[in-house]
């Protein structure tokens, strides 16, 4: 594997990008792992990860 080509992540509370590699803090959340620049980042996702996860509309399924 070739780490100039690590696979970046986004932050999902602050929008940084992070790899495995500089993400601060990790946290899994149904089944599916998130990184973090900063223990506060990781903290205020944990507290409420479904203000931070954007789910994708299918069709025929208005938003809430």
């Amino acid at each position: 594997m070739n780490r100039n080509h690590e696979t970046s992540f986004k932050d999902p509370v602050c929008g940084m990008e992070v790899s495995r590699t500089t993400a601060v803090d990790e946290f899994t959340h149904l089944g599916k792992a998130y990184y973090f620049c900063a223990g506060i980042c990781r903290e205020a996702f944990e507290a409420e990860p479904e203000k931070y996860i954007h789910r994708h509309r299918q069709h025929g399924i208005k938003p809430k």
